[in-house]
């Protein structure tokens, strides 16, 4: 791999595609960035970053190479190269001198049994002072095999825009558009207004949710995060979704609400309630995807009760289906024009006081206990003559949370990937029950 800033890099790379104008030398934050800045001034001590993992099939670069790489293509990617100045009103300035070598690392795994220990070095690993983001290169377990790990603070980016961060680096091409809403024009504007009222009451209720009888925490958290990972055929997803009229997504989600209830019923824990935390994209269609948060967080319970048995004492091999019927019912509304617009327009306007009230809410552990987020990724992803073979999205891990998942989807595969703590017991076991839900949810879904 070679690729020097001054120069054009190879055409593998991608870098043909036209650059994106740099914005004004000023560019104003969002209230959401605002109030990831807030979090992260009122708890230092949380990790309020989250990122992913490229996993690359090839002989790895050099470190030095690396920063020439990225160094080069920053030049696509404005926001990553500047800092946020000001007082009450902070906006994105670009930096004069911007130090590469302070944001790009290396991480030498001794051999194949010392990967597992070069993978979560580079996920724990601490920020320069002053950066917003990281990437570590490890290798050293195979002579044919790397992964390129992304972090970054979320006051500088959301997962939308974190996406297209990789396909700047990585990716070849663009995924299918980004759902938007229609324009509603003049005549709309009483009815969005109203639509925006109503969920803003519906979901700032949740947010006074909370559990009577919380249960003693299952494991004293250690601080350090660990990544466990699993994988299907994206069609499957698709199918199981389109099956009950329902979306991939959805199918991940009844998943991983299986998935939660055999691991609290092996761990001997009780699970009587999950509420993930969905991140939404809220950005409008003539907004830059590479600068800052345009997401809301919405609540969405998921049906972790114990699947009952029949009379006869054996499984009801229509839970799983019930599960997806459960979850459909609170997403199908969720997907339409309607709310979708609502949730744009409570982005775009609602206030700093109540936007950084709300993400304190949403995120308290006595409201939400899981994050739970998905993207498209790219249909293919290479790196000069190496190429992209696999994926895993790091959620943010909020204390008091059991994990965050992440869905992503690249190229053929629908990639699961569980970021908990390492005292978390059995999470190791996650992604596989992960897969076995899906599998019960096919075979659900084929037998009608």
């Amino acid at each position: 791999m070679s690729a020097p800033p001054t120069a054009p890099a190879d055409p593998s790379t991608g870098s043909d595609r036209p650059k994106r104008s740099v914005p004004p030398p000023r560019h104003p934050t969002h209230a959401v960035d605002r109030a990831f800045l807030d979090l992260e001034r009122r708890r230092p001590e949380v990790r309020w970053d989250a990122g992913g993992v490229a996993y690359l099939s090839g002989p790895p670069p050099s470190l030095a190479d690396l920063r020439a790489y990225v160094a080069f293509r920053l030049g696509e990617l404005p926001l990553l190269t500047s800092r946020v100045t000001g007082g009450r009103r902070p906006g994105w300035q670009p930096s004069e001198d911007f130090p590469v070598d302070r944001h790009v690392y290396e991480v030498v795994a001794d051999g194949p049994a010392d990967w597992d220990t070069a993978l979560h070095s580079a996920l724990n690993a601490p920020f320069a002072p002053g950066a917003y983001w990281g990437v570590w290169l490890i290798h050293g377990h195979e002579p044919d095999a790397y992964a390129l790990c992304y972090r970054f603070l979320h006051a500088c980016q959301d997962g939308s825009a974190a996406a297209m961060t990789f396909r700047a680096m990585l990716g070849d091409g663009e995924p299918s558009a980004r759902p938007l809403p229609g324009g509603s024009g003049v005549f709309g504007v009483p009815r969005r207004f109203g639509a925006a009222v109503a969920l803003a009451t519906r979901f700032l209720a949740r947010t006074f949710t909370v559990r009577r009888h919380r249960p003693d925490p299952a494991f004293a958290p250690t601080g350090e995060r660990r990544l466990w990972r699993g994988r299907v055929p994206v069609d499957t997803l698709r199918l199981i979704g389109a099956g009950r009229g329902g979306s991939a997504h959805d199918a991940h989600l009844a998943a991983l609400a299986g998935a939660l209830s055999v691991w609290a019923a092996r761990f001997g824990v009780p699970l009587p309630r999950v509420t993930a935390v969905l991140p939404v994209d809220a950005r409008r269609a003539d907004e830059e995807q590479t600068w800052g948060n345009r997401c809301f967080a919405l609540p969405v319970d998921l049906p972790v009760g114990p699947a009952p048995g029949r009379p006869d004492g054996s499984p009801d091999e229509e839970a799983p289906l019930r599960r997806l019927d459960q979850i459909m019912a609170v997403t199908r509304k969720l997907r339409g024009d309607t709310w979708r617009q609502a949730v744009q327009d409570l982005v775009r306007y609602m206030p700093d006081r109540p936007t950084a009230w709300y993400l304190r809410r949403m995120l308290s552990p006595r409201v939400t206990n899981v994050m739970a987020t998905s993207m498209p990724l790219a249909e293919k992803g290479s790196l000069g003559e190496t190429r992209v073979t696999g994926t895993a999205l790091l959620p943010l891990l909020v204390p008091g949370h059991l994990c965050g998942v992440g869905l992503s989807f690249f190229g053929d595969w629908a990639e699961v990937s569980f970021v908990a703590d390492r005292a978390l017991p059995l999470g190791e076991l996650l992604p596989e029950l992960w897969e076995q839900a899906v599998r019960e949810l096919a075979e659900s879904v084929q037998r009608g």
